[in-house]
């Protein structure tokens, strides 16, 4: 992404929008007061130059309100959210809209889109699932270890892909056992705690996700390899140019996106 000297108000709608979305990609994972705070300050900023604002003048607030991430850590950022939407990609799960590792050091973030092809069905939901382990997944394909940024908070790829999990076992109609019964599980932790055999059946169909995830992302290395370095220098990646480069690998191989 190149950040040249773009005033704020650009001549177009369409270049507002477009300035508008590289911002919001680098804003990835701030919260809404972080966000009025640095468009207060840049607006100060700019007043006291007596000039208008520029694009460049939030792009530095935001990367000012983070600390610079280690190479290694960056390194493993990209190679977790690269694996993310290298699958999502290959299994046609919908629009990806954006890609960024230039965090504080809590991990990276995806903004992707799910469209339901046809029907909510049992293969869709798997493909989600195997989507949700594909940072995992892409670790241990890269780096031969797998780190604790798939876990570790409620709203986490191993915290999301469980509760997708029991979902599909328990509310869904997909369940190994009993599927036409539905149960709202509210607190998922403690029903996993409670049936031994429940947890063991939802571990299988993470433990299958992983396995499809690892599978895929092995059939599109090139793709991972690609994606991987393009963001790792970039550090933020629109979904515009996410979606160029994957299809610009897809062209080399025969317009193949090996997702099953």
């Amino acid at each position: 992404m190149t950040t040249t000297s773009k005033h704020i108000e650009p001549a177009t709608p369409e270049a507002a929008a477009l300035v508008l979305k590289r911002l919001a990609i680098r804003a990835m994972g701030l919260t809404g007061a972080d966000i009025e705070r640095i468009v207060r300050q840049a607006r100060l900023k700019a007043r006291r130059e007596k000039r208008s604002i520029r694009y460049e003048d939030l792009e530095e607030g935001i990367r000012m309100d983070r600390p610079q991430v280690p190479y290694d850590l960056r390194w493993r950022f990209a190679i977790h959210e690269a694996g993310h939407a290298v699958v999502h990609h290959a299994l046609r799960l919908g629009p990806i809209h954006g890609l960024n590792i230039d965090t504080s050091g809590g991990g990276g973030y995806s903004q992707l889109g799910f469209t339901a092809s046809g029907s909510d069905t049992l293969g869709y939901r798997e493909d989600m699932l195997a989507m949700l382990m594909a940072g995992r997944a892409a670790e241990q394909i890269v780096v031969g270890a797998v780190s604790s940024g798939s876990g570790g908070t409620e709203d986490s790829d191993l915290a999301r892909a469980t509760r997708l999990a029991l979902a599909m076992e328990r509310s869904l109609g997909f369940g190994a056992v009993q599927p036409l019964l539905y149960r709202e599980d509210h607190d998922p932790t403690a029903v996993l705690d409670s049936n031994l055999d429940l947890a063991a059946r939802i571990h299988a169909r993470l433990e299958k996700a992983l396995a499809r995830a690892v599978d895929v992302l092995s059939k599109n290395r090139d793709r991972l390899d690609a994606l991987i370095k393009a963001l790792f220098d970039a550090q933020a990646l629109d979904g515009g140019a996410v979606t160029q480069l994957l299809r610009q690998e897809d062209r080399k191989h025969g317009n193949r996106t090996a997702g099953n």
